[in-house]
């Protein structure tokens, strides 16, 4: 069995024991969440739409971090223009728990 969520502008493809790092939540680490369904898979049978949202997934937050660091770096050639820039998007590990259909 598994469920596609939907959390901060993505969809993931998860199912009971899965650890996903997915868009950062105001959460405590230990504590409880819990996520929007677009589509539950068990044995063949796929449920999508109105019948999905009834389906509840849940899960425990683990950590909050940060990603690797990347670097922005623009430049213009031939005007000297040049800005460089580095990133580190924030970051909520969850434990997925429980699928309830």
């Amino acid at each position: 069995m598994y469920a596609i969520i939907a959390n901060g502008g993505k969809q993931y493809k998860v199912s009971e024991g899965d650890v996903i790092k997915v868009e950062k939540l105001d959460a405590e680490v230990g504590a409880q969440v819990e996520f929007n369904v677009v589509m539950i898979a068990d044995e063949g049978n796929v449920t999508v739409g109105e019948a999905a949202k009834s389906a509840k997934v849940t899960a425990t937050v683990q950590a909050q971090d940060k990603f690797k660091k990347i670097i922005v770096f623009r430049y213009k050639s031939k005007k000297n223009e040049r800005k460089k820039q580095g990133h580190r998007q924030p970051f909520t590990a969850v434990k997925i728990e429980k699928i309830t259909v």
